[in-house]
């Protein structure tokens, strides 16, 4: 249930080569096996008359792994690979001494080349450079993992849409069997949609007001509808305190997931309120300079990059921050010609993104703000491309919030689909007109 469910909310979901840990046992243990392998083909095609044993072993385990590339209607590529590596024909040509093994090579290297993704196409082309049989063999097994690898990301990639409602229906059914088990497994889901509910409504109250701060008339068309109460409840989950709180219970399989989305906000709103307040100090002709405004980006983000671990300090990264964008400000002042940045206006910079570093700075409230603006506008929309148009102030940082959108819609909108039926049941109970 994990692996389905981690292949459908991430979109970016690949199968990688194993790798061994430098130094390990298991990778010594490997590579003594396989050298060891090589060696015994190596000696076996070094006797006179050479012995052909193994090679045709190897022969057998390349054919069956190319029949694995083919789908159903490569019909004629089948045949070829049949005919030309026919086991039984290429014992007798071993045994009669007419068995050519470079030839052989070369039509496997041939077949590898039609049947793999075109990001294999150098390393297939290389296999025609190399001449000794034991190595070329060697690079063949090597290169046809990585087309194992291509093909199992293409097949995830092809049952993607039919996985979706299947995962969708077991995971329900598997949350209902634990629900059966302990009744009370919705007890923090209520809870958070409870408070959902009630901010929603605290705000609707607030701008409802008149203007003289009296109560108004009716509270009906204060309650909110369910589908915002929900997309209410995802957002708060970008600003959960994962120490103190429990997640609730219906996206704990994603808590990870919405934590990651959460750091990655935070990145992009310090990141957008740097940006913002050094475009507003520099020069108008600075700011527009695309070079300056994606290097600026760069820098930035690099020195933000590992806001996830413990020795991280904003403060003293904010400081570096503002040396940086204050020494590129000024060479590109010089470069364009324009008056140069003064030390007053120097200082009043570095003071502005050193304030940042508060969640009650006023500029990175902003940006906080509006990015939250952004989703809800986005989950609001019922996930229609394009995306809705990026707020205000938030341009620079347009590519990277977009990306983070997609991962966060993509994460909620199929949370729905699995536990709408219980949101649907708790709101209906939440949300009754007085």
């Amino acid at each position: 249930m994990v692996l389905a469910h981690e292949i459908i909310v991430n979109g970016d979901f690949r199968i990688k080569p194993v790798e061994l840990p430098e130094d390990s046992l298991e990778k010594r243990v490997k590579e003594i096996v396989h050298k060891a392998f090589w060696d015994c083909l190596s000696v076996q095609l070094s006797d006179d008359p050479p012995s052909y044993d193994h090679a045709i072993k190897l022969v057998g385990e390349i054919k069956e792994t190319l029949l694995s590339f083919l789908l159903p209607g490569h019909t004629r590529l089948r045949n070829q690979i049949t005919e030309v590596l026919d086991l039984d024909l290429i014992k007798q040509q071993a045994e009669n001494g007419a068995l050519d093994i470079s030839k052989l090579a070369e039509f496997i290297i041939g077949m590898m080349g039609t049947l793999c993704a075109p990001v294999r196409d150098e390393e297939v082309q290389k296999l025609k450079n190399i001449k000794e049989i034991v190595p070329l063999f060697r690079a063949i097994f090597s290169v046809l993992d990585l087309m194992k690898v291509d093909m199992a990301n293409f097949s995830v990639s092809s049952i993607r849409p039919h996985l979706m409602q299947q995962s969708v229906e077991y995971e329900r059914k598997k949350f209902q069997e634990i629900l059966e088990k302990q009744p009370n497994s919705l007890d923090f889901v209520t809870q958070w949609l409870e408070e959902a509910a009630d901010d929603l409504m605290n705000q609707k109250y607030k701008n409802a007001l008149p203007a003289g701060g009296g109560a108004s008339g009716s509270d009906e068309g204060l309650v909110p509808n369910p589908v915002a109460v929900q997309n209410h409840a995802y957002l708060r989950l970008l600003k959960w305190d994962h120490l103190q709180r429990p997640f609730p219970e219906t996206v704990l399989m994603d808590q990870s997931r919405f934590q990651e989305l959460q750091l990655q906000l935070e990145q992009l709103t310090i990141l957008g309120a740097v940006l913002l307040v050094t475009f507003s100090m520099a020069a108008s002709g600075v700011s527009s300079q695309a070079n300056f405004a994606e290097k600026l980006k760069m820098i930035v983000k690099i020195l933000l990059t590992d806001m996830h671990l413990p020795s991280f300090h904003l403060k003293d990264v904010l400081t570096t921050i503002g040396e940086k964008v204050c020494l590129e400000v000024s060479s590109c002042l010089s470069q364009c010609g324009f008056t140069p940045f003064t030390m007053d206006k120097e200082i009043v910079l570095k003071g502005q993104i050193q304030a940042v570093a508060s969640p009650d700075d006023p500029i990175r409230r902003i940006m906080d703000s509006r990015i939250l603006t952004f989703l809800e506008t986005y989950l609001a929309s019922g996930h229609q491309k394009p995306l809705p148009t990026v707020p205000g102030g938030l341009g620079p940082v347009q590519t990277e919030l977009e990306e983070v959108a997609v991962k966060f819609i993509r994460l909620v909108n199929y949370n729905k689909m699995v536990f709408s039926p219980y949101y649907d049941a708790i709101l209906s109970k939440l949300l009754v007109r007085p």
